[in-house]
């Protein structure tokens, strides 16, 4: 059991039968005598990405989400879905765009990642922290301004936009981080 004096920032709880991961937690005193502190959080649903400000009394308690994960490579997609196959039985499952959110801008074939189940139903999956994408179009270079911090936008062979310095050019590969779709530097 989870208590609200163990809620920090990527604790997972289960409420209502669901999933829910904290995104911040913020513990607020009472005014009048007797009354219990509240404990406010804003959470993510990680079943259906939703977003949440909810508040706590002091001391409730709840289940620990039935989450596991396993290794699965991404194979390929369709008009509805995205298939994985599971790396330990061959098993293969699909989810959806909704379900994988943002990652849907990194799918790439054969990329290995963690997938997230919960009461053994595939929610989500956990990407490489980076990766290496190749750019498939951005402005060319001009000369003079690659000594500036100045950046351009430029698409991924996934469909992601990002901004990376002017210096890099159409068809090279990039590091990419997946958490905030920042690019890193160069591929080697």
């Amino acid at each position: 059991m989870i208590t609200t004096g163990d809620f920090k920032k990527g604790t997972r709880v289960e409420i209502d039968g669901e999933p829910w991961i904290i995104l911040d937690v913020q513990s607020q005193s009472p005014t009048a005598r007797g009354s219990n502190t509240l404990i406010k959080t804003k959470m993510r649903n990680l079943i259906s990405g939703a977003f949440s400000a909810k508040t706590f009394k002091s001391g409730e308690k709840f289940d620990e989400p039935d989450l596991e994960k396993k290794e699965a490579s991404y194979l390929y997609k369709d008009d509805a879905f995205y298939y994985f196959m599971d790396s330990e039985t061959y098993e293969q499952f699909q989810l959806t765009a909704d379900e994988l959110g943002d990652a849907t801008n990194y799918m790439i074939e054969e990329l290995d990642v963690k997938v997230q189940l919960f009461n053994e139903r595939p929610i989500g999956v956990e990407l490489p922290p980076t990766m290496v994408l190749q750019i498939v179009d951005t402005e060319p270079a001009v000369r003079g301004d690659t000594v500036n911090a100045i950046t351009k936008a430029a698409k991924l062979s996934t469909g992601l936009e990002v901004q990376v310095p002017m210096f890099v050019e159409s068809g090279e590969s990039i590091k990419v981080d997946t958490r905030d779709g920042r690019y890193i530097s160069r591929a080697k």
